[in-house]
């Protein structure tokens, strides 16, 4: 059920236990200000545990990010917690892998899966206006800024649309 995907550098695969410490030690730092952080060992456990629930119960989730050699490096997702109106296209990258365009090609690769086999017909990131480097990905991937949608508690977050292609 949970697909692997392939692209040019990377794998994105199912979650295993393995990846929950170095996900965990991501959570915990400063570079998750943007999704509230920094977070516990208990919010990464909930997360981690969502993220991957999601796909028994919506049929999406999170992927791991890994290089072609299986090191693990990010995830990248198509999750809707209760509180999200919308499917949410997100990511994460570790911080020695960041800026290498990983994000923005693994995004890519499960953006179109969501659109095409996935069928999805809408989704889109919530994004702090202040995080301008996902906004930057956002962008590259197509998506256009939607100053109508409901955001997760009607916080102040941006929400930017990707548009299926026909």
């Amino acid at each position: 059920m949970i697909p692997t995907l392939h692209t040019e550098r990377l794998t994105l695969r199912a979650h295993v236990m393995e990846d929950f410490a170095p996900y965990t030690a991501f959570l915990a730092t400063g570079r998750t200000l943007y999704m509230g952080g920094p977070h516990d060992d208990r919010t990464a456990w909930s997360w981690f545990c969502s993220d991957i629930a999601q796909w028994h119960l919506l049929g999406f989730g999170s992927l791991a990010l890994t290089l072609k050699n299986g090191t693990f490096i990010g995830q990248v997702n198509v999750i809707q917690p209760p509180i999200f109106p919308e499917p949410e296209l997100g990511w994460c990258v570790f911080a020695p892998y960041e800026g290498l365009g990983y994000i923005t090609e693994a995004a890519t690769a499960v953006r179109d899966w969501a659109f095409g086999p996935r069928g999805l017909t809408t989704m889109v990131s919530y994004i702090d206006p202040a995080n301008t480097r996902s906004i930057n990905v956002a962008e590259r991937l197509g998506a256009t800024l939607d100053p109508y949608a409901a955001t997760p508690n009607n916080d102040p977050t941006g929400v930017w649309r990707y548009a299926r292609a026909a």
